[in-house]
């Protein structure tokens, strides 16, 4: 007689929008203790459960416990973002020809999609996996003209499980008629624990990228190539404790209020390759991101300044947690010598990224060789 198999997706309600619509949580679970629990609302990863190096399990993501903190106040909490993550400057980008007039919402900036961006839309649940690699895939369709951007866009997002300490993250998109997207997973990532009460500064952040894009006030890549991270506070290379430069006086540093900048990766090759590495110390957790993407965009959390009370009544502040964004260049419309985001009809848009989870003891946080760095072709 077969033994039924232990389900491991579970499907509940989260929350209701003002309008009335029901807003769904889906937890994907595996033997290996990773729990992964995903909301309808912004396609946003609500909380991640991870073993420590002793194996106990702590949700690693800064959030909220309740529906009603994600629809109170925007911050972007695990959110799925787009059509266009990140800045586009002046909130405007000519594309054949036809200059193209978005929202602006940062300043005279168009940023992470504008006033009502993928991050406050309650998408649709397209389908449940169970198994052993348990997995929902969540669904929205971008009206023509939606915050300015040109052309329908079908967005699906796919979160599984697809080991017993791996999650993957698979984004596609189809528009019928030529477009920019740029979509990214916005999570804010303390290993150490959402609510262990200590920041990110103790961790070490590995970042596989030799040049970084220096930014100006209001957060748009300047007009110069971009820079070298050799001799900067910005060299991650071989793994640098994040709290160790982050007070340097550098201008960089000054101009975004810490690490809010892009990160210039090897070019696409088709499959996910090493992007980053982010270990904790006081847990033993460590994070390794593999993308397709061309950028990472690195954000120390410099805007948390304990105005919002999250996970556990915990107040939010400076550091309490660092953002990995894998997605194209900012202001990449407006800059035909950064990676394309362009989008045809008939083409299809993939990011894939994977957050892979591992452990090492304290003494061996810090000891990592250099990585595969992009060199001059990353430009």
């Amino acid at each position: 007689m077969n033994t039924p198999s232990v389900p491991r997706v579970a499907r509940s309600r989260f929350g209701v929008l003002p309008d009335g619509s029901e807003v769904e949580r889906v937890v994907l679970q595996c033997d290996g203790g990773l729990e992964a629990r995903i909301i309808t609302y912004g396609a946003s990863l609500q909380a991640l459960l991870v073993p420590d190096v002793a194996g106990r399990r702590d949700d690693i993501v800064l959030g909220h416990d309740a529906f009603e903190g994600y629809l109170a106040r925007r911050q972007f909490f695990g959110a799925t973002v787009g059509r266009y993550a990140n800045r586009i400057a002046g909130a405007r980008f000519v594309l054949d020809g036809t200059e193209v007039q978005l929202a602006a919402n940062n300043g005279p900036n168009a940023l992470h999609g504008g006033l009502e961006g993928f991050d406050r839309r309650n998408w649709r649940i397209a389908g449940i996996e169970d198994g052993d690699r348990p997995a929902v895939t969540l669904a929205y369709t971008s009206a023509n003209g939606e915050e300015g951007y040109p052309g329908a866009l079908d967005v699906e997002v796919t979160w599984r499980l697809t080991g017993p300490m791996e999650l993957s993250l698979d984004m596609t998109a189809r528009a019928d008629r030529p477009t920019v997207v740029n979509l990214t997973n916005h999570s804010f990532f303390n290993l150490a624990g959402a609510c262990s009460g200590r920041n990110i500064l103790d961790h070490h952040l590995t970042v596989a990228a030799d040049h970084f894009l220096a930014i100006d006030a209001g957060a748009i890549p300047l007009s110069e190539p971009p820079s070298a991270v050799d001799g900067t506070p910005f060299d991650f290379r071989t793994g640098v404790e994040i709290g160790s430069r982050i007070r340097d006086d550098h201008p960089q540093l000054r101009v975004g209020r810490g690490y809010d900048h892009n990160f210039c990766l090897a070019p696409p090759r088709g499959e996910p390759r090493f992007a980053a590495r982010l270990a904790a110390p006081t847990s033993g957790r460590v994070l390794e991101l593999f993308t397709n993407q061309p950028g990472l965009q690195v954000y120390s959390g410099n805007f948390l300044d304990g105005s919002t009370a999250g996970k556990g009544g915990r107040l939010y502040r400076q550091s309490d947690a660092i953002c990995l964004e894998p997605q194209a260049w900012p202001d990449t419309p407006n800059r035909p010598n950064f990676p394309t985001a362009r989008l045809s009809p008939g083409e299809v848009y993939r990011h894939t990224t994977l957050y892979r989870f591992t452990h090492a003891l304290h003494g061996a946080i810090g000891t990592q060789s250099a990585v595969e760095l992009p060199g001059e072709s990353g430009r």
